[in-house]
């Protein structure tokens, strides 16, 4: 909920958004109430192009819904409302046919604060190929991390995805140290034995830290309008780029692109610019 007023949003939506914009399948697998706002919901992202064969009907519980007020720079405050429909997902045997012809799949900590959506996603988790990507995007919100869940999700991942901010609060709940974002980013990935790691920094762009680089990119200037959805698109456009095994410097050029447009529009999935999505996948696919 903005300031002025409702718009669809959540991190499993504005990431398969972002990913069709980008020409993948991008699927939201997740679950609303049976009520107005489940209805208009699924209406919107099957307005969007995007299957909504996966988004699960709870009959007991209402659709999520988060209180987000604007500071001045466009970065967003978030109130989660607790006690709806997302938290009690379940593993069903729909999640279990789309989880085996998965090719990436992302996930938070927000959705694996209860015990029945923690035991799906890590059902899904469980149910993917072995080649199957797996995207941890951090995304800490007030107390619905604990070191433990941060652990295993870290467990599960191949890449990881964290402002730094949260890079800031997450080393030191794992007894990891680090001078700087690099080398923290780096304890990180050698203690998990993840491919890459990346540090998005708001204006200042982002740090992708593999075993063998580090790609810093200094941020595209844009005027900030508000910034909800723009590390999303960034999270997709590192899926698609890794699954096509684009070199990590043309990945950070599209990353940054797309999360700056993104901030310069209203809302977590503006409508598409044509002129940069283009932009965005021609950077990905050029030789």
């Amino acid at each position: 909920m903005l300031p002025s007023g409702p718009q669809l949003g959540g991190a499993p939506a504005n990431f398969a958004y972002f990913a069709s914009l980008l020409g993948e399948e991008g699927i939201v697998a997740s679950r609303v109430g049976r009520d107005d706002l489940g209805d208009r919901a699924v209406d919107r992202i099957a307005g969007l192009g995007l299957s909504t064969d996966a988004i699960q009907r709870d009959e007991h519980y209402p659709t999520g819904t988060v209180d987000v007020a604007l500071g001045p720079d466009g970065q967003p405050e978030f109130t989660i409302n607790g006690d709806v429909a997302w938290e009690h997902m379940a593993w069903t045997p729909g999640w279990s046919a789309l989880a085996a012809r998965t090719d990436a799949v992302c996930f938070g900590t927000v959705c694996r604060h209860q015990a029945a959506s923690t035991s799906a996603v890590t059902a899904f988790l469980k149910a993917l190929r072995p080649s199957a990507l797996r995207l941890f995007d951090v995304n800490l919100r007030q107390d619905r991390y604990t070191p433990a869940l941060l652990h295993e999700s870290f467990q599960h991942a191949h890449i990881v995805k964290l402002n730094d901010e949260e890079l800031r609060t997450v080393c030191p709940l794992l007894d990891l140290g680090g001078v700087d974002l690099e080398s923290m980013a780096r304890q990180l990935r050698e203690r998990y034995e993840l491919e890459v790691v990346c540090v998005t920094r708001g204006a200042e762009g982002s740090l992708l830290v593999t075993a063998s680089e580090t790609v810093a990119h200094p941020g595209v200037p844009v005027d900030v309008v508000d910034t909800i959805g723009a590390g999303d698109a960034f999270t997709a456009v590192l899926a698609s780029g890794y699954l096509r095994v684009v070199p990590l410097e043309r990945v950070s050029v599209a990353a940054n692109r797309l999360g700056a447009w993104v901030a310069s529009r209203t809302g977590a999935m503006p409508a598409a610019d044509e002129a940069v999505c283009s932009a965005v996948r021609n950077t990905l696919r050029e030789a």
